[in-house]
């Protein structure tokens, strides 16, 4: 599922605009409008798919070098201060090398993001996100990974740890064994893990996913080059 279309930069910009069409994204130009409304009337009106496939054209204009930092102004913090309406939430790595909201170019009220060493699903985790599917109407859930994932690092070696740190490493040492101590394949298979354990733990999020209203999706961020590949999550049902 979430295959990436595989683009050439000459085609980069035509691109953005077909797949963000309605969405105030000006692909001659490579520039969003920022008119708050627009936009939010938009990803209101997105499908599951769409919200993915808008995640991740705001990733390739990151990645390009063409931000455009929507939404990160005082006067969008005032518009949504009163209520929010992510149309995606997160499971993500707590490493301060991926902000996820700068990862996706977007801005304030448009992800609602959960955060953790190794983007595990911990009990807390998962009611964020059923709040932000269930209650804030979040179109996709995604589990984000990154390369040279210190906490998926510290579990495939399996060290005596200070403090609380080893209480992560349940979550994450099946990713270590189905990937035979690969620790960059390690890093792939604890995002599919971690969103298989959000929709078999989650009456909520798994009820969404199968009536269509919710994508399920996961991808690692690459620390080197800033693109998010996705990762084939390998079970059903995947949302529409």
């Amino acid at each position: 599922m979430c295959e990436r279309l595989s683009i050439g930069l000459p085609n980069r910009r035509r691109w953005l605009a077909d797949i963000t069409a309605g969405c105030c994204l000006a692909g001659s130009a490579g520039l969003v409008s920022r008119s708050a409304h627009g936009v939010q009337a938009s990803t209101a009106s997105m499908s599951p798919r769409e919200g993915i496939d808008f995640l991740y054209a705001g990733n390739a204009r990151f990645v390009a070098g063409e931000s455009v930092a929507p939404h990160r102004d005082i006067g969008r913090l005032r518009e949504v201060a009163s209520r929010q309406t992510p149309f995606a939430a997160f499971l993500g790595c707590a490493d301060s090398r991926v902000p996820i909201e700068i990862v996706f170019d977007q801005g304030f009220g448009d992800l609602f993001v959960t955060r953790i060493a190794g983007n595990v699903a911990a009990t807390e985790n998962i009611a964020s996100l059923e709040f932000a599917t269930q209650v804030l109407g979040a179109k996709v859930v995604y589990v984000l990974g990154h390369t040279s994932c210190g906490a998926v690092a510290a579990a495939a070696r399996a060290e005596p740890v200070p403090g609380q740190i080893s209480a992560l490493f349940q979550h994450i040492r099946p990713a270590v064994r189905a990937a035979q101590g690969d620790p960059v394949a390690a890093v792939r298979e604890n995002v599919r893990i971690q969103a298989q354990t959000l929709v078999e733990a989650s009456t909520v999020i798994a009820s969404l996913v199968a009536a269509g209203k919710v994508l399920v999706a996961g991808g690692v961020f690459d620390l080197e080059t800033g693109r998010v590949e996705p990762v084939e999550l390998g079970f059903e049902p995947v949302g529409r």
